[in-house]
């Protein structure tokens, strides 16, 4: 699908990640619009739109990740500025969503950052949402506009067809995952397993059990993002005590906070897949680590919200 009148759609992004945009731009067939984005000496957060909007649907690629506070106020910014500008319609393109973790209360007097996020988005002028592998579905709700929730599925899936492992077994990390790893499982033909784990404490698991044989298997852990790894090296060794013939990951997000990398080289992981939802520093770039981009996902989402043509329809592949 392409772009008829490049003239009404307008491509902004801030700083979060303009390699990203960049991409989706070159596969749309569209020049990024001009603004600017900087720092006042005071260090507040500056935007210039150097483009007309009037009229026009825009939209604005953002990834809220590290840090995730300016890339938000960065967001929240240039939207207000482009409703200011009389833009018709301000989409904002976040593919990794920030505080969705957040999304609920787990004991007294704890915020529900998630819902205040999306509050915000509404507030700076935000009328659409296109987002990819939301931490919680249910984050969809907390915006009383429409939201876009993208899957990374077909792109994960794309690369393992490609390798064309022997006895695949895809493994959900915990319960909470069966969802996300059975849409996987579907897309390359093979069955699931589940870890079972306990969280003793925040960013602290323990595997408890496995539900599902993965003797002599070649096992592929899928969740939305990896963070410290410490869960996905503990689940991998798991994997291994029950006989796992060779263990790979595949997660949407590489948040990759310390000491990530350091835990990823030292583990029995032999590949993670990650896509490039946020950007990836030079030195988290090892040889364990396979990046894939996701500008087509975005691109074709973009041209089908524009052309007012069904966006589910991209997942029926």
């Amino acid at each position: 699908m392409a772009v008829e009148d490049g003239k009404q759609l307008k491509l902004f992004t801030g700083t979060a990640h303009p390699q990203l945009a960049q991409e989706v731009a070159d596969y749309m067939g569209i020049p990024l619009s001009q603004a600017f984005c900087g720092r006042f000496n005071n260090g507040e957060i500056q935007v210039m739109i150097d483009e007309s909007v009037r009229g026009k649907d825009v939209f604005v690629i953002q990834p809220t990740g590290t840090p995730a506070n300016d890339n938000l106020m960065e967001l929240f910014i240039i939207v207000d500025a482009l409703k200011r500008a009389s833009a018709q319609h301000i989409t904002a393109v976040v593919p990794y969503y920030g505080y969705a973790r957040q999304d609920r209360k787990t004991r007294g007097r704890e915020p529900i950052t998630a819902k205040l996020v999306a509050n915000l988005m509404a507030t700076a002028g935000v009328t659409r949402l296109v987002t990819i592998d939301l931490h919680a579905g249910q984050i969809q709700g907390f915006f009383d506009q429409p939201v876009d929730h993208l899957m990374a599925a077909s792109i994960l899936a794309e690369h393992i067809r490609k390798q064309e492992i022997d006895d695949l077994l895809i493994v959900s990390p915990d319960l909470g995952g069966v969802t996300r790893a059975r849409a996987l499982a579907d897309r390359v033909g093979a069955p699931i397993a589940i870890i079972e784990k306990r969280r003793p404490q925040p960013g602290v698991a323990e595997v408890m059990n496995l539900i599902g044989s993965v003797e002599g298997k070649n096992c592929v852990i899928v969740d939305d993002i990896v963070d410290t790894a410490g869960s996905l090296v503990e689940g991998a060794k798991a994997l291994e005590k029950f006989g796992a013939k060779s263990v790979r990951a595949a997660c949407t997000h590489p948040v990759l906070t310390d000491p990530a990398i350091e835990r990823l080289q030292a583990s029995n992981i032999e590949e993670l897949i990650v896509t490039n939802t946020l950007p990836l520093a030079p030195e988290k770039q090892i040889d364990k680590v396979t990046v894939l981009s996701v500008a087509p996902l975005l691109g074709e989402a973009i041209m089908r919200i524009f052309h007012n043509v069904s966006v589910s329809k991209l997942f029926d592949k």
